[in-house]
């Protein structure tokens, strides 16, 4: 076999580049100078929408511009609809357009008709209109965030904004409804004709190519480690990793846009049989690569022996032929992305498959089980790279589906179906819709009202400050509304100080524009600002230099700086009332929810029933820890007020722990798949594996679930002065299970001493049926068992991680006491209690 490759290693085991020293930072240069491009094209689509705006409204024929009586909700649609947007997302948007315009016009039309009244509506009835007609919008689940944004903007400017009277009653009702929705429209198709010129701005094409940078990280990465691995001390092995370390903070951002992307290019396939489709999840293929690698860089962190000692030339070059055949492999994906497929197929050359088979087994196999699960860790990489990328969810991969993939199809299961027809979730689910639709009607209600009774010609403002900003979900609202409020101050400044170009010279206007609202949506990325602040900086401008005959842009800017600070108030009201619960107090209930679910995952480690039950939680555990790190995150940015501070370096410490304790979960699932999948080639020995193994994973689950309970138990109590006052206090602990005095997880020589048990039993048996294993099977085996052993470590190595932190975040939050996490325990345990 004849590979060309830019990293060779020396035979006396040395770990150097000879061709490309100077790779991995080529390629993060490369990342950044392609996402700094694609930046700058969103900014330049972005502002060539708003030109094209511009100029429908200010420029077209007087015939066509008397239906354009809202210029300002042409841009705010345009920028909601645009700014990072791909052909794929702006066709979605003009989609999501067209049925919130049929929730907003529509039914405010048929309610203008029948109640309009010659001199117009009444504050009081004003108000009643939008909090009807915006609940009735919120309530409906399955809306797009934007269709609800542009139903509840146009109900906001249909019943609040001025317009004429002039007219018989129904020309009134209906044409005022009509140039809202015409408005609309101009931001609409502004958007999309901004996605098409000069060139259509595809997402498949940008899910394309940005794999295709991936697979090179990959490649460069997969060099990096087994350099790594065949290093002469821990200096080379560091510097190795670091580099390694900094290419896979790029493939996470990689993964991250690719996730985003493709859900766009959905959007841009025609309908047509005939024409050939991409792969539909090409990032579930990348996750495939993604988790061996990262399970590489775990193994060879924990590593401490230098160099490598059970390793031999055959050893060498069977990592080194099985290497080779990885990055073919990714090639060939990379070639198989830019051709059709069933050309590709046919140029495929056969490949001899690499044998990973190991010399010798090693005596203290519990000091080699990093080295050993970095091997796992590749044969997996080798095994993913073999599945077809144009499978399309044909079969199960061996490397664990997303989280996504197992929502989709629990929801098309019908069993899935009926019981969630049934399941309090459901329930739960219906209550929260109500509750987000009560605050949004709320806060659109008193944002109008009070709104209007400051100034009625530019009352509508603060209710549409609060309308294209609403979400259903939970957000830092303080840290949002400060964003908004000086993104629109800012944005108010600009306008004003551009302001004295006069409005009769509108090409000056717009040139001074163009600058601004490059400059915004670079500004959305930053943290000072973020989304929101940038959002609103934009679209403030645009709203003072954008459009003519609205009066002194100084009184404008002034009285709309006011409505926004009315809508913002309102909002953060609202929130405040409904939902009242501070996220540092959800980040508490999300940790102990998290700890729970780990401890069901222990529970779950029995080989017999296969790794279907563990896949399940560990998924469960994943989103309960990304949960966790959303909250962590609002919780960092909410005031104080009378509070505590709010101990973020302790959350974050537990919640790396947690996130630890998920990768190795999953490397567990995959031991446990293979054990699976090749039990019936090891005979004999089958049985007696599982026997062994069950039994020690079974004293696992005793050690590390007990002190997982007590954790979930101590983290649920929310006053220590409380428990101690009330709980009668133990003079001699009795719980056997709970360890030496003042711990509550296995020592760190426990936890060794289980672990090299662990794996003796294991290689006792495989040695006893010696004969009865194919060698290759039996180093697939000891590779396997290695890496239960080493995740049955560090996930004892991380429950000692997790109590540490919680221990350093109960003695924050009673400085003035001395904590011992035994005792709680044993309080909680009382009689009584």
């Amino acid at each position: 076999m004849s590979v060309s490759r830019s990293t060779t290693l020396p035979i006396n085991g040395g770990a150097t580049s000879t061709t490309t020293p100077n790779l991995p930072s080529s390629l993060a240069t490369n990342h950044a100078r392609s996402l700094w491009r694609s930046r700058l094209g969103s900014a330049l689509r972005t502002a060539l929408a708003c030109t094209i705006v511009g100029v429908a409204t200010i420029y077209t024929p007087s015939v066509l511009r008397s239906h354009l009586t809202f210029p300002a909700f042409s841009y705010v649609t345009a920028i909601l609809i645009s700014g990072e947007a791909t052909l794929g997302d702006s066709l979605h948007g003009a989609a999501s357009a067209l049925y919130g315009t049929l929730l907003g016009v529509l039914p405010a039309m048929l309610t203008l008709l029948f109640l309009l009244r010659p001199d117009g509506f009444s504050i009081t009835t004003t108000t009643l209109a939008v909090v009807l007609s915006s609940f009735a919008v919120a309530l409906l689940g399955s809306t797009d965030l934007i269709a609800k944004r542009i139903a509840l903007g146009q109900i906001v400017i249909i019943y609040a904004a001025p317009f004429e009277q002039v007219g018989p009653h129904d020309v009134k009702a209906v044409w005022h409804p009509i140039h809202v929705a015409a408005s609309t429209a101009v931001g609409v198709v502004a958007s999309v004709l901004a996605l098409l010129f000069p060139y259509p701005r595809l997402a498949c094409y940008e899910v394309r190519e940005k794999s295709k940078l991936y697979m090179e990280m990959a490649m460069e990465r997969l060099r990096l480690l087994v350099n790594a691995f065949y290093a002469d001390n821990s200096a080379c092995m560091a510097a190795l990793i670091s580099q390694a370390r900094c290419l896979t903070a790029e493939s996470t951002k990689l993964l991250h846009n690719i996730k985003l992307k493709q859900a766009s290019s959905q959007w841009e396939r025609p309908p047509f049989r005939f024409i050939p489709l991409h792969p539909k999840e090409p990032s579930d293929r990348l996750q495939n690569i993604e988790t061996p690698l990262k399970g590489m860089e775990i193994a060879l962190s924990s590593t401490k022996s230098f160099p490598v000692k059970f390793s031999d030339q055959q050893l060498k070059g069977n990592l080194l032929s099985l290497r080779d055949h990885i990055i073919l492999r990714l090639r060939q994906e990379n070639i198989m992305a830019n051709t059709k497929q069933e050309n590709f197929v046919a140029r495929r050359e056969p490949l001899d498959q690499p044998h990973l088979a190991l010399p010798v087994i090693p005596q203290n196999l519990k000091d080699f089980s990093p080295l050993l699960f970095f091997l796992f860790c590749i044969d997996l990489l080798y095994n993913g790279t073999l599945t077809n990328p144009s499978a399309d969810g044909a079969q199960e991969n061996r490397v664990m589906p997303t989280t996504e993939q197992a929502t989709v199809a629990s929801k098309d299961d019908p069993s899935t179906k009926r019981r969630n027809s049934k399941n309090p979730c459901c329930v739960n689910g219906n209550s929260e819709r109500l509750v987000v639709a009560l605050k949004c009607s709320l806060s659109l209600g008193l944002a109008v009202l009070f709104g209007v009774l400051f100034s009625k010609s530019n009352g509508y403002w603060s209710g549409l400050t609060v309308a294209i900003t609403i979400t259903p979900w939970r957000q830092a609202t303080f840290k949002l509304a400060n964003d908004r409020a000086q993104g629109t101050a800012i944005g108010s400044v600009y306008g004003v100080l551009g302001s004295v170009i006069s409005q009769n010279l509108m090409e000056l206007r717009f040139l001074a524009l163009l600058p601004w609202i490059i400059f915004t949506s670079f500004l959305r990325r930053s943290r000072m600002y973020g989304h929101a602040g940038g959002i609103a900086a934009v679209i403030s401008t645009l709203i003072i230099l954008g459009r003519r005959h609205y009066g002194p842009p100084t009184v404008f800017a002034i009285a709309r700086l006011t409505e926004t600070f009315i809508g913002l108030s309102c909002s953060v009201l609202v929130e405040l009332l409904l939902q009242p619960t501070r996220a540092s107090t959800l980040a508490r209930a999300q940790l102990s929810g998290s700890l729970r679910t780990l401890n069901e995952c222990i529970e779950s480690l029995i080989l017999s029933t296969g790794p279907v039950p563990l896949k399940e939680k560990q998924k469960k555990l994943e989103q309960q820890v990304n949960a966790l790190r959303k909250y962590i995150d609002e919780a960092q940015m909410e005031p104080n007020f009378w509070f505590l501070p709010f101990p973020v370096a302790c959350y974050y410490k537990l919640h790396g722990s947690l996130s630890k304790l998920v990768e190795l979960l999953c490397f567990l699932v995959h031991g446990i798949e293979f054990l699976a999948e090749e039990s019936h080639g090891l005979g004999a020995a089958r049985k007696e594996i599982q026997e062994t193994i069950g039994g020690d994973l079974e004293q696992f689950k005793i050690i590390i679930g007990s002190p997982l309970k007590n954790f979930e138990e101590v983290i649920r109590v929310k006053s220590l002065g409380k428990l101690e006052k009330e709980l009668p206090r133990r003079s001699e602990p009795n719980d056997l299970e709970l360890g030496n005095y003042g711990s509550l997880s296995a020592g760190e020589e426990e936890s060794e001493k289980v672990v090299a048990l662990f794996l003796q039993h294991a290689i006792e048996v495989v040695k006893r049926h010696d004969v009865d294993v194919g060698e290759d099977l039996k180093s697939q085996v000891v590779l396997c068992l290695a890496t239960f052993g080493f995740c049955t470590g560090g996930l004892m190595k991380e429950t000692r991680e997790i109590e540490n932190g919680i221990l350093e975040l109960l003695q924050w939050e009673n400085p003035g006491s001395h904590i011992n996490l035994y005792e709680i325990s044993c309080e909680l345990k009382a009689p009584g209690a």
